[in-house]
């Protein structure tokens, strides 16, 4: 009978001292509280009279991701005043809940045992997460910290591509041979003097470690002993590649509603596994990625950056927006004798623009979504931009006939006015609209990030062509 094989930590073997620990206080008094405005205020109260100790009570019944969320809102001098009182706070599970830029500030600022401490409490995937965004001289001190199997795990990790599901997994999995009974993996998990913190199904391997299936802990432990493993393995087993993408491993939990599943090597064997909370947090980096993008401030902004790395982010894409606002001046510019004659003209043309605009991005948001989540393919994109056109168009009616009567009633009730804006309306919707799913779909056929550029390609378009068929069938008509 194959024996199963799993990971197992040995004893540290790294020269770094052992913190004092803190008493654990009484179990009434650790119940867990909330983060709210008067605990910051509190807090900062503590640091700035150099209290450890109120520091400690108020922030010891916290929820690490919390304490995060507190490290985040405060300034940089109050985060460095606070760890020197509170060093042994910020654990491994803080830490993997900071966000990337406040973290290796976080880092610089801990005692080198507190911080070797806290990452060894961490899986090998929290690890790795961590040490992707650090400095080499803090990459070097972590490994260091690590005991030799969590090193081993960690640096088989960083070796696959950035990215990737082997980035994503965690090395700590539970697996057993597949002719295994539930008596002897019930068995086997209760002598095993290694598990990992949180598992979710026992993994089921061939003699050349290869997973054939896996069973839920809940159907494990409800069936009888003499049951075979393999007669009750799920449905919903699959595997992925370590070298896969892990925005696509995100969206096949979210697809096919998994809790866990296993990551394979080119030749099939276990190296691995990724876990849900793993893949949601993949999903939600994913959506305020495209967020991000899609504003022009940059996929990484957050809070916490400063003022020249905000600028940073931020100045080139006002500059490209400089220069498609020139366009449109540009356009407005060839009508100037006609808007010169028919002042009301200029009060109404950012009316047409705005409402393209708007439509636009609309139309854009929608499509950009459903392309990173694969909702839109190209077996169903022309349907959906026939629906577009056709809300454009709807759309365009609606509010030509609102803005016709407007313009008829404020401006001498000229009637080819309102028939003027009322046509330009309609034409700048539908092309809006249109816009909005072509674009990002032409994007996404050059291997471009949609998210990144189709705004302004949007914005320029409804502008110009906007400014463009308004002023030009007013001259057209009305001179």
């Amino acid at each position: 009978m194959t024996e199963p094989e799993h990971h197992k930590t040995g004893n540290p073997e790294n020269p770094i001292p052992e913190p004092t620990p803190r008493p654990e206080p009484p179990e009434e008094d650790r119940e867990v509280e909330e983060l709210d405005a008067e605990r910051i205020d509190t807090v900062l109260e503590a640091v700035d009279a150099g209290d450890a100790r109120a520091v400690a009570a108020a922030l010891d019944t916290l929820h690490p991701a919390d304490i995060s969320d507190l490290l985040e809102q405060i300034s940089s001098q109050e985060r460095k005043a606070l760890l020197t009182l509170y060093p042994e706070g910020v654990d491994g599970d803080v830490l993997s809940e900071l966000d990337e830029a406040v973290r290796e500030e976080v880092i610089e600022a801990m005692p080198r045992a507190a911080l070797a401490e806290a990452v060894r409490e961490l899986d090998t995937d929290d690890v790795v997460d961590i040490l992707e965004d650090l400095e080499d001289h803090d990459q070097a001190f972590i490994l260091d910290s690590l005991e030799k199997d969590d090193r081993a795990a960690v640096e088989s990790s960083l070796a696959w591509p950035e990215y990737s599901a082997g980035r994503l997994m965690q090395s700590e999995t539970v697996s057993v041979p597949q002719d295994w009974t539930v008596g002897q993996t019930i068995d086997h998990l209760r002598s095993a003097d290694w598990l990992p913190d949180q598992f979710y199904h026992v993994i089921l391997v061939d003699e050349r470690h290869r997973p054939t299936g896996y069973a839920t802990l809940g159907r494990v432990l409800a069936s009888k002993r003499d049951t075979a493993l393999s007669d009750i393995i799920e449905d919903s087993f699959m595997t992925v590649e370590a070298t896969e993408e892990e925005a696509e491993v995100a969206r096949m939990f979210n697809k096919y509603h998994l809790i866990s599943t296993p990551v394979v090597d080119g030749a099939g064997r276990l190296v691995g596994v990724i876990t849900i909370d793993d893949a949601m947090v993949v999903l939600d980096d994913e959506h305020e990625e495209d967020m991000l993008r899609m504003a022009g401030v940059g996929d990484e902004s957050s809070l916490s950056d400063g003022v020249w790395e905000t600028v940073r982010q931020r100045f080139p894409w006002l500059a490209v927006n400089l220069v498609t606002a020139n366009i449109a001046a540009a356009v407005i510019g060839l009508f100037e004798g006609t808007i010169a004659v028919l002042v009301a003209l200029a009060a109404l043309m950012p009316i047409v623009a705005s409402m393209g605009g708007n439509a636009g991005t609309q139309s854009l948001t929608v499509a950009v979504r459903a392309l990173a989540t694969k909702d839109l393919t190209e077996s169903n994109a022309a349907r959906v931009v026939r629906r577009e056109l056709v809300v454009g168009l709807i759309n365009g009616v609606g509010f030509a006939l609102v803005m016709g009567a407007v313009a008829w009633t404020l401006y001498g009730r000229d009637i080819w006015l309102g028939v003027v804006i009322g046509a330009a309306l309609i034409i700048n919707l539908s092309l809006a609209a249109l816009a909005g799913v072509l674009v990002p779909l032409a994007l996404n056929r050059l291997k471009l990030d949609p998210a990144l550029a189709s705004g302004t390609f949007v914005t320029t378009l409804t502008d110009v062509v906007g400014f463009f068929v308004f002023l030009g069938l007013a001259t057209l008509v009305l001179m």
